[in-house]
């Protein structure tokens, strides 16, 4: 394999890896996210993004994320799961850009959740090939943290199923626009306040009727104001967390230290037991094992 580049492109963020066969040798970041972009200047704004690496001539290109949404500069339509990560490589959408690049958008994944709803998911398929990738696995439950996390089943190498919590929007949007975040002093970490949010989210109370215990215990002085916030983390995390109670299979957690850190403590509480992985990591090497499909490297 020789230079081509691997992107990242989501909402609010762009990342760029500049690759040498399965080696990183250069990356960028900025906040550029789709947003950002009028529709009608992606391809030129990928372009201002990478001439530095593109100077020497047109590499191929590899993207993920919600570039390839109907909102997207051109839409991946979603593959059902059951899927291989083979299957993701053979449904990616292609084209070629005005300076000769050749350019591969990687679907994202849909299927029918655990609680018969919808559900979709876009770019963490590829940390998942490179989970599996990575650690040669086979079954396994995996959690990806985040303003959406995901608990996605692993079956025989393929994704079979998961399950969307929306834990990091959700606590967003009450410490910084509920009642619950009215008026607070400076914040301060409390893994005993997280603790307990963790511990009061497993015994089944309806989750809406737990948030606002936030502000009843506030006022009644059973959790310091400057703990509130861990405590609502660790009562939505718990909350999420609290579905994979009796999980027999081999639990792994892919995310940045700061994230994962939080659900090691929760997992650690109610008794399971959570391998970890670092989420960049298994991004560059999905997406290697992706373009290995791709470039016909591997069938």
């Amino acid at each position: 394999m020789n230079n081509w580049i691997a992107v990242d492109w989501g909402t609010t963020n762009f990342r760029a890896f500049l690759m040498q066969g399965k080696h990183c040798i250069e990356q960028q970041s900025e906040g550029l996210g789709l947003l950002q972009v009028e529709p009608h200047r992606y391809q030129e704004t990928l372009y201002q993004q990478l001439e530095t690496w593109l100077k020497a001539g047109p590499l191929p290109i590899v993207m993920a994320g919600m570039v390839g949404s109907q909102q997207g500069w051109k839409e991946a339509p979603y593959v059902s799961a059951p899927c291989s990560f083979a299957d993701l490589a053979q449904k990616a959408i292609s084209l070629t850009t005005s300076w000769l690049s050749p350019v591969w958008i990687i679907p994202g994944v849909s299927c029918q959740s655990p609680y018969h709803q919808p559900d979709v998911m876009r770019g963490e398929e590829v940390q998942l090939a490179g989970l599996i990738a990575l650690n040669a696995i086979e079954n396994c439950r995996v959690i990806l943290p985040g303003t959406h996390s995901k608990h996605v089943t692993i079956s025989q190498g393929a994704i079979t199923g998961y399950a969307t919590y929306m834990t990091g929007e959700l606590y967003s949007l009450l410490i910084e626009r509920s009642i619950l975040g009215k008026a607070l002093p400076e914040q301060q970490e409390s893994q005993s306040a997280f603790l307990s949010g963790v511990s009061m989210a497993q015994n089944g109370t309806p989750l809406s009727h737990l948030i606002f215990s936030a502000r009843t215990r506030r006022l009644n002085k059973q959790i310091p104001e400057a703990h509130i916030a861990d405590y609502l983390s660790g009562l939505m995390i718990g909350s999420e967390m609290a579905a994979l109670t009796g999980c027999t299979h081999p639990l792994w957690c892919v995310g940045s230290p700061k994230l994962t850190q939080r659900y090691i403590q929760a997992a650690e509480y109610i008794g399971l037991k959570l391998n970890i992985t670092n989420g960049d990591g298994c991004f560059i090497h999905g997406i290697t094992h992706l373009y290995q499909h791709l470039s016909g490297e591997i069938a």
